[in-house]
């Protein structure tokens, strides 16, 4: 679908991407980036960057691929819904299921489950694969995660994704002594330069920030609630690990001693909240602690928290 967008002298001077996203209600900045990636975006015949400044009097061609038919599997899979309406599905996810399909995981994900139980009614923006996914949790990483069930509601939740605005807390059990009973790590985050498959803190990464405060510790181990004031690929485990306290059960940053067997790290997002799409209202969302936490807390000593998380 080609769409022709004319931009008059008032629109001079902004950026390509931001200008955009006002143009077309329905899709999301980044989805917009990802077109202006791929060349999609050009005026007189020229692709244009993100980054381009409007100079006003311009007609833009914007090439908006044609959704392609949804071929992910509904599966009636039982989800443990925290809150449900028309626009956002909030559930708790558990611990070992995939966000989206992908390769190896064809079925069996939270995105075959929502499918089912939401009748297909889930925004598309993200592609076939990831109908309603705003966000991700890693796969042997528990709790709150939202999904949208309109573009509208995805645009607006995706906005506050990328403005910080989110509530997001999470606990985690982490290996040895703090020194200091709360603090803020400020350290970017990129891929790492010796193996792609992991992220690590770079100089020319994204800026990352998690604040953090001990909850508990023992002589070997510390249970730590953790807020997110940005959300980059595997940002806990990394900025745990760069203070010298990785997550217990995590064998990618940590390789720690692991005397209990844990089979994955322990790290559960407790907290979510956005405000609403519709009206603005706050909605927050509490995952209690899985099974297989709160028996963690146990074997190394920590006591269970009491009270909200």
């Amino acid at each position: 679908m080609n769409e022709l967008l004319y931009a008059d002298g008032t629109d001079a001077g902004l950026r390509l991407d931001v200008w955009l996203s006002d143009q077309f209600e329905s899709l999301s900045r980044s989805y917009l980036q990802k077109l202006l990636k791929e060349g999609r975006v050009l005026t007189e015949g020229e692709a244009l960057k993100a980054s381009y400044r409007l100079r006003g009097n311009e007609v833009f061609s914007v090439d908006v691929p044609e959704p392609v038919p949804l071929e992910v599997p509904a599966e009636d899979i039982p989800l443990d819904i925290l809150y449900e309406d028309g626009d956002l599905i909030f559930v708790n996810k558990p611990r070992g299921m995939v966000v989206h399909p992908a390769a190896g995981h064809a079925t069996g994900t939270l995105v075959n489950a929502l499918l089912f139980h939401c009748r297909g009614e889930l925004s598309g923006i993200n592609g076939v694969s990831r109908p309603g996914i705003v966000h991700r949790i890693d796969r042997d990483t528990s709790g709150v995660l939202v999904a949208c069930k309109t573009d509208a509601a995805h645009r607006s939740a995706a906005e506050q994704f990328a403005a910080h605005s989110i509530t997001r807390r999470y606990y985690a059990i982490c290996h040895g002594v703090f020194d200091t009973p709360a603090g803020t790590v400020d350290a970017p985050l990129g891929r790492s330069k010796t193996d792609r498959k992991k992220m690590a803190v770079v100089p020319d990464g994204k800026r990352a920030v998690t604040h953090y405060r001990v909850v508990d510790q023992t002589e070997k181990y510390a249970l730590v609630c953790l807020e997110l004031e940005t959300g980059r690929t595997h940002q806990i485990r990394v900025h745990m690990t760069q203070l010298g306290h990785p997550l217990l059960g995590d064998t990618v940053y940590g390789n720690r001693p692991n005397p209990f067997h844990i089979q994955a790290q322990m790290l559960h997002a407790a907290v979510l909240g956005l405000s609403h799409p519709a009206d603005g209202r706050r909605i927050t969302c509490t995952a209690a602690l899985p099974e297989d936490f709160t028996e963690a807390l146990n074997k190394t000593g920590l006591r269970v928290p009491d009270g909200p998380l």
